[in-house]
């Protein structure tokens, strides 16, 4: 007798950008190599200094992993290294953080957004809602912003996330607010706010710096929120490369600052090509633009046909985000536009 398999809808993985065996089969014909402009990851990544090969072959320290903590909490202006817990990637802390309540409560997450913190919530046992009104959140027990947003650009001022905050902690809730993009944004951090209580930043290292296969990501808040976070990562969970690399990274400011206005410039000489297209940008950030457009679909295909792959969203298919090109990319794209 055949088993019955009950699927559920919370556990499926959801697509994501990167994924260019998806975008072969989709696209046999496409002329390679494949420009990849559908993650929103930096093109021009950080030149860290050669990773010391003991960083394979002994398990990190946790005197480094420390020293870590205590760099991003300088960087991301955190109040100390206590307030700080960094983990392989920020989407492993996702279930952790959602783990952080009982099982039950409410979730709200200020749509449309990053589709894993409304799948990590409904894994945990919550009742999600995903909405786009912001006045909504304070009602769940777990509220979701994600600021800049991805994929809209759409910033919530910090005034309104310290209101959301106070009434978070007051019943005993959590606000998060993921920062993965802040570092190219206009919008002004959390992160400087956590020991209040009630709040949790998310900070992203791949996508500023451009190595997200390094996969390190970081959680700031109050330091009893940041132990549970720890202990539930356990020992080890960043990487000896990964501390090398992002030690270095985090701490340089200079680069920092030139890549920033490096990349506000690809960002307009993108504009410049999709507008002489038609293309609107209707919003994004300097790493990534946004279209809201009935042709999104075509255009989506267009580029694909050529061995560009953007970013489309199968729930909302007027919409696309298109990342930068590394400068090896940028000629193809400019023919490929010009011929839509």
């Amino acid at each position: 007798m055949a088993s019955l398999e009950v699927r559920d809808e919370a556990s499926d993985p959801i697509r994501h950008g990167g994924n260019l065996a998806r975008a072969r089969a989709l696209f046999p014909q496409a002329p390679e190599p494949w420009i990849d402009l559908s993650t929103g990851i930096n093109p021009h990544s950080y030149p860290h200094s050669p990773i010391p090969g003991n960083a394979f072959a002994r398990l990190p320290e946790p005197a480094l992993a420390q020293e870590l903590k205590a760099i991003a909490a300088n960087a991301y202006g955190a109040p100390s290294a206590a307030h700080v817990a960094a983990g392989p990637g920020t989407q492993i802390l996702l279930p952790i953080i959602a783990g952080l309540l009982r099982s039950g409560s409410s979730a709200a997450v200020l749509s449309p957004t990053y589709a894993e913190h409304a799948r990590a919530a409904k894994m945990a046992g919550f009742g999600v809602i995903e909405t786009d009104d912001p006045d909504r959140l304070a009602s769940a027990d777990l509220a979701v912003v994600v600021n800049p947003n991805n994929p809209t650009g759409r910033i919530v001022p910090k005034s309104d996330l310290l209101t959301l905050a106070a009434a978070m902690r007051a019943k005993g809730g959590l606000l998060v607010v993921d920062e993965a993009f802040m570092e190219v944004s206009e919008a002004e951090s959390m992160a400087d706010m956590v020991d209040e209580g009630g709040l949790l930043v998310l900070r992203s290292f791949g996508k500023f710096y451009g190595m997200a296969g390094l996969r390190l990501g970081f959680a700031i808040s109050h330091p009893d929120i940041i132990a549970k976070i720890e202990s539930r990562l356990g020992p080890w969970a960043v990487s000896g490369p990964a501390l090398h690399v992002a030690g270095e990274a985090l701490a340089d400011v200079p680069w920092r600052q030139a890549t920033r206005a490096k990349l506000e410039q690809d960002a307009a000489r993108l504009d410049v090509l999709l507008i002489s297209a038609g293309i609107a940008v209707a919003g994004g950030t300097s790493l990534f633009r946004f279209i809201r457009d009935p042709r999104a679909q075509a255009i989506y295909r267009h580029l694909g046909e050529r061995g560009i792959i953007t970013r489309r969203f199968e729930e909302r298919p007027h919409d696309l985000r298109i990342g930068l090109p590394g400068e090896a990319g940028w000629s193809r794209v400019e023919t490929a536009l010009k011929t839509i």
